[in-house]
């Protein structure tokens, strides 16, 4: 071929393979060689499968050859974020803690692109236990955005991000706890979906939060998140999160346009609970403009402000995150980065009743946005600005901040990222279309047509082969005990990490103690003395066959 069929997109080769002008091995080859030239420079790739890539390509391309073509994703190059389960294949969670652990079993997701007939490239990098920041203190460093090497991807689906941007595989799978997906394909430029609640099995995925973890796409187009959404989705008995609902074809409506939707634009948050940048501002008045040009119906409606969401999602996420990992938080917590334990151990602050606070607010969260999915056929938010560098990372905005990424975990929507312009210096940025529970097909829509109407899409970062890593001083963070923190609370929270029985060194416990106004303040507003009846998100339900 003389075009590059890594510029391809999944539906270009999809097409190419199912009428044999384009072999599978060929393409697989293609992939490992652009890997091969790129990967010193991005550090997107954990684990490179290249003989089982191969092994599968041949598999693929003698299929097709007897026509036993099993759908677009036949013959399809992908990337797995590094913490979906792969059967005798390093499955790390980006951590020291399971550099070592080999699954005995695929994830459902694995299995399901593996029936597809898509073609594995290897385990794409991720931030630690798909939590934590690009850090520098662990086995392997953190993913480089292909834009611009010095700058961050975005998290936690760092190398997923990286890896589709630099055209290292055609699709890859992230996972999304508060923006995970979304964040990286905001940063990187590409389109990313995070599914909705129960949709998209969990079950072979490290777990970060049981209760907002979701799992999705990431890819070059929105038509290409779509194809590889339609292999994932289904009922998964093993996943206690897992709902049984009808999939529709996801591609069927991409070209139908949006004239007559309503989209409610959540301006306060970009404009007041996450202020952005003017050159931020400008591309999504912009983008605004193109969707009415479209004929589709915009107008300004408010929701909670982001603040909200974010600490009810951070008190539940780090509550279960600190739980999970419990048992190697007391007994080795040297073995993990230093910017995980910034996160997951100031969590054992955290007290019962400020856990199911948080679940019951998030019910009532999900229960007063119904009447806007009755009005509104998608919300439109920010994702990021575009990417900091790498060396400017501060662990501590993690409990500083608030972000508007946690609004559709907390409330189990799906949320579609797309590239809507570039700033000034030359990197992506991103927004996001929230839409009704189990409604990917119309957020699929909108995202389409907006991408077909603008040429976001169509920009390719700029790579030459050889070019070396910029050298980058991390910064290391140096905490300190806040003067904001009374005597009283310091007292608390050394009695807290004994109750816990956290065997911490003085630095580790100086970062617990740094978090702790923040923690200690969530907490507080979480607890908003609901009436005594209102429940929690989490409610109990019988497994089916003990119902049947």
């Amino acid at each position: 071929m003389s075009q590059d069929p890594c510029n391809q997109t999944i539906a270009d080769s999809a097409r190419l393979i199912r009428a044999r002008k384009l072999s599978p091995l060929e393409l697989a080859d293609a992939y490992l060689t652009r890997i091969e030239t790129f990967q010193p420079q991005l550090d997107a790739f954990i684990t490179v499968t290249a003989e089982l890539a191969r092994k599968q390509a041949r598999r693929a391309e003698r299929e097709i050859m007897r026509g036993e073509h099993r759908g677009p994703l036949h013959g399809i190059p992908f990337g797995l974020k590094d913490i979906y389960d792969t059967k005798g294949i390093l499955t790390s969670g980006g951590s020291k803690v399971c550099a070592d652990r080999i699954p005995r079993e695929d994830a459902t997701c694995t299995r399901r692109l593996y029936e597809a007939g898509a073609v594995l490239l290897g385990k794409l990098q991720t931030h630690e236990f798909a939590h934590g920041g690009p850090s520098f203190d662990l086995p392997w460093p953190p993913a480089r955005n292909p834009w611009n090497l010095a700058h961050f991807t975005g998290g936690s689906s760092s190398g997923s991000g990286a890896a589709v941007a630099a055209r290292l595989v055609a699709g890859a799978l992230g996972t999304d706890t508060g923006g995970s997906i979304r964040g990286p394909a905001s940063f990187c430029g590409i389109v990313g979906l995070m599914s909705s609640a129960g949709l998209v099995s969990r079950t072979g995925v490290i777990p970060n939060s049981f209760t907002l973890d979701h799992c999705g796409p990431m890819a070059r187009t929105v038509e290409d998140c779509a194809i590889m959404l339609q292999a994932i989705a289904g009922y998964d008995a093993a996943d206690g999160g897992s709902i049984a609902a009808k999939i529709p074809n996801y591609r069927s409506g991409l070209g139908k346009g949006i004239k007559g939707l309503k989209i409610g634009v959540l301006r306060h948050v970009w404009e007041h609970d996450v202020r952005q940048s003017d050159e931020v501002v400008r591309a999504m008045d912009a983008a605004l403009g193109v969707l009415r040009k479209l004929g589709a119906k915009v107008e300004d409606v408010r929701v909670r402000p982001a603040l909200e969401y974010s600490d009810v999602k951070v008190v539940l996420a780090e509550t279960e995150i600190h739980t999970i990992n419990y048992p190697d938080l007391a007994t080795r917590p040297g073995d993990f980065g230093e910017d995980f334990l910034v996160r997951a151990l100031p969590a054992c602050l955290f007290q019962s009743g400020d856990y199911v606070a948080a679940s019951r607010e998030q019910r009532r969260m999900i229960d007063e946005v119904v009447p806007l999915w009755r009005r509104y056929d998608a919300l439109l938010s920010i994702v990021f600005g575009p990417a900091p560098r790498l060396d400017a990372y501060d662990s501590l905005n993690f409990w500083a901040r608030p972000n508007a990424n946690p609004m559709a975990n907390v409330l189990g929507c799906p949320s579609l990222a797309l590239c809507n312009g570039f700033s000034a210096s030359g990197l992506p940025l991103g927004m996001q279309f929230m839409g009704r529970p189990f409604d990917e097909a119309t957020v699929l829509r909108i995202g389409h047509a907006y991408e077909q109407a603008t040429e976001w899409h169509t920009h390719v970062p700029e790579l030459a082969a050889g070019t070396p890593q910029p050298r980058l001083i991390a910064r290391r963070h140096e905490p300190r005990i806040p003067d904001t923190l009374e005597p009283g609370q310091a007292d608390l929270v050394r009695a807290l990490v004994k109750k816990a029985r956290l065997p911490l060194d003085e630095r580790q416990m100086t970062l617990v103690l740094e978090a702790a106004p923040y923690v200690l303040a969530m907490a507080d507003r979480v607890r908003r003395m609901p009436e005594r009846s209102a429940e929690p998100c989490n409610v109990f339900r019988f497994p089916p066959a003990a119902s049947a």
